[in-house]
């Protein structure tokens, strides 16, 4: 099979979540399927394993695009020191989120930008605290049957309805506990010479 044209820009990622972050930008950019084993090495904090996973990403597809700008992008939840995967069904879910009901959750997003022409990344890791109400059980779990939030990290779509689960956030963008720093890739894309409204 041919390798596709190159593009100026390309996101490693098939969440659709980042895509439409990223669509906010207005930019033109084609999506890539990276292909990177994201198994935590032995003693990894979760701060290095999302940096290192943003990186691994948009390096797992250079090959293919040799003359871009590659997006990378990774996130790890972490709550009394348990790292919270996509829970992927219904039971994980209310484990997960009856393990955060009352406290803080640490969102580690990490971003990675890669020239593929000439190797150079630029890499950010923008933190996001999220603090959790008291939810009932009920609440919980009415919530889950509503918005099926299977494949985020720590189950609460913040962009939905999980918003109903969060007494206060902080964080220096609110874009990356979604799944995407925007204010870190903008900064990144100036960098690289790209002219942003």
């Amino acid at each position: 099979m041919p390798n596709p044209p190159s593009a100026h820009l390309v996101l490693a990622s098939t969440s659709r979540y980042r895509r439409e972050l990223l669509n906010r930008l207005n930019i033109p950019f084609e999506v890539a399927a990276p292909n990177a084993d994201e198994t935590p090495l032995p003693g990894e904090t979760p701060q290095a394993l999302a940096l290192r996973l943003a990186s691994a990403k948009a390096r797992a597809v250079q090959d293919v695009w040799p003359d871009a700008l590659i997006i990378g992008s990774d996130q790890v939840a972490l709550v009394d020191n348990v790292i919270l995967s996509k829970p992927g069904n219904f039971d994980n879910a209310v484990v997960q989120l009856k393990l955060m009901r009352g406290k803080a959750v640490h969102f580690f997003t990490a971003l990675c930008l890669l020239n593929s022409r000439n190797g150079q990344q630029q890499a950010a890791l923008v933190p996001v605290t999220v603090h959790m109400r008291e939810y009932s059980d009920a609440q919980l779990e009415r919530y889950l049957r509503t918005e099926e939030p299977y494949d985020c990290a720590g189950s609460a779509r913040i962009e939905g309805l999980g918003i109903t689960l969060v007494a206060k956030l902080e964080g220096d963008d609110p874009n990356a506990l979604i799944g995407l720093p925007l204010i870190a890739l903008c900064d990144m894309l100036r960098n690289e010479g790209m002219e942003l409204p």
